[in-house]
């Protein structure tokens, strides 16, 4: 134990507290049990550590990480037991997904140890919910999405900006008033600004490896699929980035990547659960999560030019990002006549020059463009979207 002291005492010391994640207020960190999850790199790790910086007696708290090799000869229960007899009152265990049958241990510390709080996190492939052991009912779930373009701002460009509703952003009354051309920024969020680490050097290789380590090791170990599979996903993902916004005809892909009609349905959800791909469905029950997919997407816009470069489509650039970004707060499904609703809100997502003859002049419904500074009327520049969180 005293070496996993020693490591979470030197990462304590480099963690930075000056730019925060947008669910850093918002989680109930004094749950006796809570789960932080999403896709790899988005900063979920660097969330935990800065908040036992900020708040917590180092000496009554620990932060491990379920793939130290200590796990190797040690199991996590036995480690809480020692921590709890020690004084410990904070135990935060990061990468659980790691650790082999994670579920029924993190129940056994619950049951075990009242008095003692856990944090965990994982990647969102994990279906935590329906965990072996049922942590819905002990832990509290939080999901963390990347960097909105409002993050962004102030991460990158350190530029402080309120987060507006979306109310707000329709009556255009986003400003950034120290900010004089905001497309330029824009653009430089589209291709490196949704995960924290676009902020360093080499941000497509790490942001490639993320990719192949999510298709080729998380999905496989989580759905017990080969490596074989694995590169069937990645074909799949291409497919998604270099078309238009993208209908799936389910057959059609099932046949260009060789695999079962069935399978295909079980692949998308795999992808979407890590944070690879987000689907769009219809108002079909109006129940959030049960409509029929209407467009697939890329989760983010990063993803998208990290495959395909210049090869994306515009288009689906622009949708991406909507979706991406109003989605954290909002239910977002497909328009027939348009792209998307949201509330009793539509929006048709397109360039400067998109008319505004496949919407209704209802006062609900809202032309986003692209390529433009600031809005009028019902004209919405598409950066202002990101603003919402």
């Amino acid at each position: 134990m005293r070496t996993l002291y020693q490591k979470f005492e030197t990462l304590l010391q480099n963690t930075t507290t000056d730019f925060k994640r947008y669910l850093y207020e918002t989680v109930s960190w004094e749950s006796r049990m809570m789960g932080i999850i999403g896709a790899r790199g988005v900063g979920k790790t660097t969330m935990i550590l800065q908040h036992i910086k900020e708040n917590l007696d180092t000496k009554k708290a620990l932060y491990v990480s379920a793939d130290d090799i200590y796990f190797g000869e040690n199991r996590l229960i036995d480690l809480a037991d020692e921590f709890y007899k020690n004084a410990g009152e904070y135990l935060f265990i990061d990468e659980i997904h790691k650790y082999t049958d994670w579920s029924r241990e993190l129940k056994n510390i619950y049951d075990s140890f009242p008095t003692l709080k856990v944090v965990f996190t994982g990647s969102s492939v994990l279906d935590i919910l329906k965990g072996s052991s049922d942590l819905s009912r002990r832990a509290i779930i939080y999901k963390l999405q990347g960097l909105s373009f409002r993050e962004y701002l102030k991460l990158f460009h350190n530029y402080d900006s309120g987060v507006y509703s979306l109310k707000q952003i329709i009556d255009n009354e986003v400003k950034l008033p120290d900010i004089q051309h905001p497309l330029p920024l824009f653009n430089d969020y589209l291709s490196r600004g949704y995960y924290p680490f676009g902020i360093e050097n080499e941000m497509n290789l790490r942001l490639g490896q993320i990719i192949v380590q999510t298709l080729e090791t998380d999905i496989p170990q989580y759905a017990n699929l080969n490596v074989a599979t694995g590169r069937k996903l990645k074909r799949l993902l291409s497919i998604i980035a270099e078309s238009v916004p993208f209908k799936p005809n389910f057959s059609k892909i099932a046949e260009i990547i060789n695999v079962s009609r069935n399978s295909l349905d079980d692949y998308f959800s795999y992808m979407e659960k890590a944070g690879l791909i987000a689907q769009l469905r219809n108002e079909t029950s109006g129940i959030r999560g049960l409509g029929k997919v209407d467009k697939v997407y890329l989760d983010n816009t990063n993803i998208i030019l990290n495959l395909v470069g210049d090869k994306s489509n515009v288009g689906n650039l622009r949708e991406t990002f909507f979706f991406n970004q109003m989605r954290v707060k909002n239910e977002v499904i497909s328009s027939k006549n348009a792209d998307f609703i949201i509330d009793n809100y539509t929006f048709e997502v397109g360039g400067k020059k998109k008319k505004q003859s496949q919407i209704e002049k209802d006062g609900k419904s809202f032309v986003v463009k692209d390529d433009i500074e600031f809005g009028y009327l019902n004209a919405i520049p598409l950066w202002a979207f990101g603003m919402n969180y």
